[in-house]
């Protein structure tokens, strides 16, 4: 790795030194997945003019971001374009076809091959977030009369345009799938045996309109490299590889991350390089909000304003008793987002969950509570040291079991339990933490 490193800054120096020529006899010696590593750092035009003088210029292209993608296409001259979508694998090909312009599409249809024009027809149909949006034609299927001596030969003819010969799939007449082999099972059974006698029959498949995040857990559930996609008549129609389901994993979890911090997705845009309206537009929402959720502690506050004046020393401990509701009630909320994300907890799971959290933010509670009670005894006196360690518990257990429940019911309400974000329980747990600790202190100190 460190040489690679190596190589990649001395190409960049060649680059940066116009020496183009160098910098493109270097570039064609590393991998691919390096190659679009070096022209992510660069502007349009110089991406252009190395892609175009790349030996596989599709593979490069293929490997950049989406977005990045799409703003290269307008950079590239149409007849210089056309070759490299092409030449991508169908599910990649479809996937930057539809970023791109309406008038880059229509320049393009008609110059495209017939088989991309194909492709085109048949994948760009399913809605976007569905096995069928994302499965690619490009795949090996056998009859199941063929001997492995005849596997072998067929799969020679039709490697070099298929994305994985890892798996091949076993059709009938009607194109249905009824099994599948693997390359590994071909090699090693009987040159005479047929694929019938070898063949899996029980397949694992998904449907075209399932959801993307279906396919992701089907496929590491079973652990499988590469998943099939069939229709209603369960005919063949694509597979889904795993490099393909690890983007979407990236996708969904780097959603989730977001959420949970209380952001908008940023779809396919990069940090660096998004508009600072479109940043403003994504974090404002929630951000408004929540001000208006902060505002429920400030009527608490009103509300108690009595006990307040009278025992100045409670307004020393509030910030601390309300932040230890909403830290434990964050803690709580990310566990159960990321059990319910993974499909390790239901909501028939609640109750029984409801009371193991109970018990451990009891636990929490009480350790919490003396250690803010001795502080209390110091500051205050022995019965503001009681209020403390009452209102800790009942503020952390309020905190756990607010932010256990929240994405349960969100899930419930067919929402994504990742907007149960930390500074939404925070907010929550802040204004009924104000409450329970004035309500406590104005029934044991008047």
């Amino acid at each position: 790795m460190p040489q690679i490193a190596e190589k990649i800054q001395y190409v960049h120096q060649q680059l940066r030194s116009e020496k183009f020529n160098t910098a493109i006899g270097l570039l064609n010696e590393l991998n691919i997945a390096d190659q679009a590593s070096v022209l992510k750092g660069l502007t349009p035009t110089e991406q252009v003019k190395i892609l175009q003088k790349l030996d596989e210029p599709s593979e490069v292209f293929a490997y950049l971001p989406l977005s990045q993608q799409a703003v290269l296409a307008e950079f590239i001259p149409v007849p210089d374009l056309i070759p490299i979508l092409d030449n991508m694998y169908s599910d990649d090909f479809v996937d930057i076809y539809k970023k791109l312009s309406p008038e880059l599409q229509q320049q393009l249809i008609t110059l495209l091959s017939e088989e991309s024009q194909n492709t085109l027809r048949k994948l760009a149909l399913y809605p976007e977030g569905t096995a069928g949006a994302m499965m690619s034609s490009s795949f090996v299927t056998l009859h199941h009369d063929l001997c492995m001596d005849e596997a072998i030969q067929a799969l020679r003819i039709i490697a070099a345009t298929r994305e994985t010969l890892y798996l091949v799939y076993i059709v009938n007449e009607q194109n249905q799938l009824i099994g599948v082999i693997s390359l590994r099972q071909i090699i090693q059974a009987r040159p005479e045996a047929t694929i019938a006698e070898v063949m899996e029959r029980d397949v694992i498949y998904v449907y075209t309109y399932d959801d993307q995040e279906v396919v992701a857990k089907t496929l590491a559930y079973y652990d499988l490299i590469a998943l099939p996609v069939v229709d209603e008549q369960e005919r063949m129609l694509g597979i889904i590889t795993y490099d393909d389901v690890m983007d979407i994993v990236e996708a969904e979890t780097t959603e989730d991350i977001l959420k949970s911090g209380a952001v908008s997705p940023l779809a396919e845009l990069s940090l660096k390089t998004a508009p600072i309206i479109t940043l403003y537009q994504k974090r404002v929402f929630w951000l408004v909000i929540l001000v208006f959720g902060s505002l429920l502690s400030g009527i608490g506050i009103a509300h108690f304003e009595e006990i307040i004046s009278t025992h100045i020393v409670l307004v020393f401990f509030l910030p601390l008793l309300v932040g230890s509701g909403g830290n434990a009630g964050s803690q709580s909320a990310t566990l159960m987002v990321r059990a319910l994300a993974t499909g390790d907890v239901q909501f028939k799971d609640w109750f029984s969950l409801l009371g193991r959290e109970t018990v451990v933010a009891l636990c929490l509670g009480v350790t919490m509570a003396c250690a803010v009670s001795m502080l209390g005894y110091i500051r205050g006196d022995f019965m503001v040291a009681i209020v403390l360690a009452i209102s800790m518990v009942g503020i952390v257990l309020m905190g756990c079991l607010t932010g256990m429940s929240l994405p349960f019911i969100l899930n419930k309400l067919k929402l994504d339990p990742a907007s149960a974000s930390a500074p939404l329980v925070t907010s929550i747990c802040d204004a009924t933490g104000v409450i329970i600790y004035l309500f406590v202190a104005s029934k044991l100190l008047f």
